[in-house]
């Protein structure tokens, strides 16, 4: 196979920034994306109605002149959250979900939750609404392996909050192990994972063996090679329950390569050529479109894209560029460490 056409991918989990970042990554995803879930880490985070509003305001602005992309804007979750405010926001049409952050779980989460008791009266405000809560699934308990975070988290926070408040819609996001996977294979229809390309494609080998590679760390942290494997399946299966989240985290070069590197990978450039190369090499090509186009929007109750792209594979490697300037400096983007040969019909490399 040498072209794939498919409805025009959506991105359910993308991090855009602010400022200059903002001005510099937000095209990168409008040329490959029709929609994405915009993460409201900023700071200060994006906690009320009138946040959201102005942040998508910003990320229009930001947009090539023509662009039809959509931002899909989310609340930053706070023990302070007023539910009504949620409701007005969700009923105006102005958000899509919710974000769960875990105080202190990944970069800008400061001011996210400790006790997921007290946020219970909005959870509840939010099932009786349909609207979806989009979760980073750690704990933060300083006594749990980085590594064991995701499955901790999944024991002794998601599972009982999906007890308590059962009717409550619920993203796992950028799962990293097969226990998130096998919880969203064992759940109903009220919940959903998303995977990352970078998850797909690099265990916790690409940060630590050889040498420490500040730009494959990201949180959560990839995992062992068995947690890969997982997600592959699970991504390639075509199963409704998981599709794609880019998590395209931009930092700039320096605030990655030092003593306290920040977590995060940028991948909003090459995220389609590596996906096709993903399913490519797992047999599984014609699944793609349900990952990347149909099983979002299923489960965000929107309609799928009537547009199409064609992906396009070459003889010869894509050359994707190693970095892109932004005002606040340059951000490398990811590399899969292997030669793509697929790119969207119409784009150099």
């Amino acid at each position: 196979m040498t072209t794939l056409t498919i409805r025009r991918p959506d991105d359910w989990h993308v991090h855009l920034r602010d400022g200059a970042m903002l001005q510099a990554v937000t095209p990168h995803t409008a040329a490959h994306f029709a929609r994405a879930i915009i993460m409201p880490n900023l700071v200060p985070p994006v906690v009320t109605r009138a946040d959201a509003a102005a942040y998508r305001q910003r990320i229009m602005a930001a947009l090539p002149q023509g662009s039809d992309f959509t931002p899909l804007m989310t609340l930053y979750l706070t023990e302070a959250t007023d539910p009504a405010d949620v409701e007005a926001a969700f009923r105006a049409g102005e958000i899509s979900a919710v974000k769960l952050y875990p105080a202190g779980a990944t970069t800008n989460s400061q001011s996210g939750v400790r006790d997921i008791r007290k946020v219970y009266p909005v959870l509840e405000r939010m099932a009786e609404i349909g609207l979806t809560l989009c979760v980073h699934g750690e704990v933060t308990d300083p006594s749990i392996d980085i590594f064991d975070r995701e499955a901790v988290f999944i024991d002794r926070v998601l599972d009982p909050m999906r007890r308590a408040i059962p009717g409550l819609r619920v993203v796992m996001e950028h799962v990293t192990t097969k226990d998130g996977v096998d919880y969203a294979l064992s759940q109903d229809e009220n919940l959903a994972a998303t995977i990352t390309t970078h998850h797909l494609i690099i265990n916790r080998n690409a940060i630590l063996a050889g040498g420490i590679r500040p730009h494959y760390y990201c949180l959560p942290v990839a995992k062992r090679e068995t947690h890969r494997l997982a997600l592959r399946a699970a991504a390639t299966s075509g199963d409704r329950r998981f599709f794609l989240g880019t998590d395209s985290a931009p930092h700039t070069d320096p605030l990655k390569e030092c003593a306290c590197g920040c977590a995060g990978i940028f991948s909003s450039i090459n995220t389609m050529g590596c996906l096709a190369h993903v399913f490519e090499q797992d047999g599984a090509l014609d699944r793609l479109e349900a990952f990347v186009s149909l099983n979002g929007p299923a489960f965000y109750r929107l309609p799928v894209n009537e547009a199409r792209v064609t992906l396009q594979r070459h003889d010869e490697p894509v050359a994707f560029p190693e970095k892109i300037e932004t005002g606040d400096g340059p951000v490398t983007v990811f590399d899969p460490m292997f030669p793509i040969h697929w790119n969207l019909a119409g784009e150099a490399g």
